[in-house]
């Protein structure tokens, strides 16, 4: 599994696989990411784990409407390069500054 941080706000747009964009027709299914229930508190903005299968290399990542709608600073779109795997993600986790924690998502 591959991980990343996604702040409030934020949703995940497109997804990259080996073969370039994830085809939903070719996999016949969606690319599983899930959001966890553990997250941080970092530069005082809230970031929430999320967990990918290995398939994917690269997701894009965008704020919402409504987050656009709030912050005149929202960058328009943002790519995330880089997954991590879960030794850095626990290195992450145990840097921030405060850890976050809410009962099993529904």
């Amino acid at each position: 599994m591959k991980y990343f941080f996604l702040a409030d706000g934020w949703t995940v747009g497109r997804v990259w696989e080996f073969g370039g964009l994830w085809n939903e027709n070719a996999w016949r299914r969606k690319p599983e990411i899930v959001r966890l229930n553990i997250g941080l508190w970092e530069q005082n903005e809230k970031l929430w784990l999320y967990r990918v299968e290995d398939a994917v290399i690269m997701v894009e990542v965008k704020p919402t409407d409504r987050a656009s709608a709030n912050s005149a600073k929202t960058i328009g779109q943002v790519v995330l390069k880089r997954l991590m795997d879960a030794e850095q993600a626990i290195e992450r986790l145990t840097a921030a500054e405060a850890l976050l924690n809410l009962r099993p998502l529904e």
